[in-house]
């Protein structure tokens, strides 16, 4: 049965949902992200409808995901831990009021609580079967776009493609 309550949060886990998920290392740590250019056209789409905000467990890389999210995007990002995830969201923005898009075994129990729960294709066969939708589109490559898309459709009255 479909839920009528409309999610007032749109969280986003950055690594392995905006990212592709690889860290790329030189001799001196951690140097890159791979961002793709797909789901910032999402966020754009559905920014008016929900409030959005970041959340990553990567500490070293928090840097470089600052950098896309804060500076480039002008969204909030929030570093907390896998462990801490599910209470800091809860207590936060509360699971009931947020859909969240996640892709691993730590994102799977707040994928199953929140109020909507999306999945890129290639995240964890946890954070898969967890989910309300999983995307057709990958991490890194338009799944966050593909969620946004649903969201849009499913709450917010669909988009019209122009």
């Amino acid at each position: 049965m479909m839920n009528d309550k409309i999610p007032e949060y749109l969280i986003i886990d950055v690594d392995g949902v905006m990212t592709t998920g690889q860290f790329l290392y030189s001799v001196e740590g951690k140097e890159y992200k791979v961002f793709g250019p797909h789901d910032n056209d999402g966020i754009k789409l559905i920014r008016n409808h929900i409030k959005i905000v970041f959340v990553t467990a990567d500490k070293r890389g928090f840097p470089i995901s600052h950098k896309r999210i804060v500076d480039d995007m002008h969204h909030e990002l929030f570093l907390v831990s896998e462990g801490d995830r599910l209470s800091y969201i809860d207590s936060t923005f509360g699971l009931e009021q947020s859909a969240y898009i996640g892709d691993g075994f730590y994102d799977a129990p707040i994928l199953k609580k929140c109020l909507c729960g999306i999945a890129p294709s290639n995240a964890r066969v946890e954070a898969r079967n967890a989910a309300d939708f999983v995307t057709d589109s990958k991490s890194g490559e338009g799944a966050v776009l593909d969620a946004c898309l649903y969201l849009i459709n499913r709450y917010f009255g669909g988009v019209e493609i122009q």
